[in-house]
């Protein structure tokens, strides 16, 4: 059952109908819990509903996530360093085994979404280590953090709507870990990205991105609804390569992703 939920989130321009604006952003905490406020009414204009209202007035400035957001490295990494980094040959290796330990779940995924295996299972290894580590930081905290925090604050913007609707879902709640920007599950979507792309791969009737069918399930979804091309290619200048832009904007992680999952498709 795909859970597609409708655009109010996906830009700013439907974000602040009505008029509806939050109060200027800041690069310290000192303005946060005012802003807080003000964003509140932009969230309640969107449709947030109060568990996600008193998750937004719960959440703390994220001062661990700032510091995460100005010292990203992977841009300034060779290949073969980040590669080395990020246990490529490790992920590679457990990734085979996996795949043949469950070939029927991937092949089914495969089917309906026409990613391969190796892909989603390499995304799932870098993300997570195979879900073995999915965060130690609050998502609501985090994701509202960078929303308030003037360095890409449109970005989140949207991202932190999500998230509050999340929380009215049920599906997270204010305590729900996930990484230092607000990414959550198995293979760390950002909150508007985990509504809008989320699937029930298991068939129990809710999305849940801690759990390994709806995750893998989701990302799939995503790379196709961002133009995966089914019997494709995913190397460098083959179709599906641009579809790994989609997923992450580092060019060294794009091209560990197609490295990487070339061995384990084999």
């Amino acid at each position: 059952m795909r859970f597609i939920v409708s655009a109010l989130i996906v830009s700013l321009s439907g974000l602040f109908a009505g008029g509806a604006m939050a109060q200027s952003c800041g690069n310290t905490s000192a303005g946060f819990n005012a802003w807080k406020t003000d964003f509140a009414r932009v969230a309640q204009a969107n449709g947030v509903r109060q568990p996600g209202l008193n998750a937004l007035a719960q959440s703390q400035y994220a001062s661990r996530t700032i510091s995460a957001d100005r010292n990203q490295k992977s841009f300034r990494y060779s290949l073969e360093k980040f590669m080395e980094i990020r246990g490529a040959n490790v992920i590679a290796s457990q990734g085979r085994q996996r795949k043949a330990a469950n070939p029927q779940f991937y092949a089914s995924l495969e089917r309906i979404y026409g990613v391969p295996a190796g892909v989603l299972i390499t995304i799932h290894g870098m993300e997570t280590g195979f879900g073995r580590f999915m965060g130690d930081s609050q998502v609501v905290s985090a994701i509202v953090t960078l929303a308030y925090d003037c360095r890409r604050s449109e970005f989140f913007i949207p991202h932190a709507i999500g998230a509050l609707k999340l929380v009215d879902m049920g599906s997270i709640s204010q305590q729900t870990l996930g990484a230092r920007h607000g990414e959550l599950g198995h293979t760390q979507f950002l909150p508007g990205n985990a509504l809008t792309y989320g699937v029930d791969g298991n068939g129990d009737g809710k999305v849940d991105f801690y759990n390994l069918s709806d995750a893998m399930a989701s990302t799939a979804n995503y790379l196709r609804q961002k133009g995966w091309q089914p019997g494709q290619g995913y190397q460098q200048g083959q179709p599906n390569y641009r579809v790994l832009q989609e997923w992450n904007a580092a060019t060294v992680y794009q091209q560990t992703i197609a490295i990487v999952a070339a061995q384990i498709d084999g």
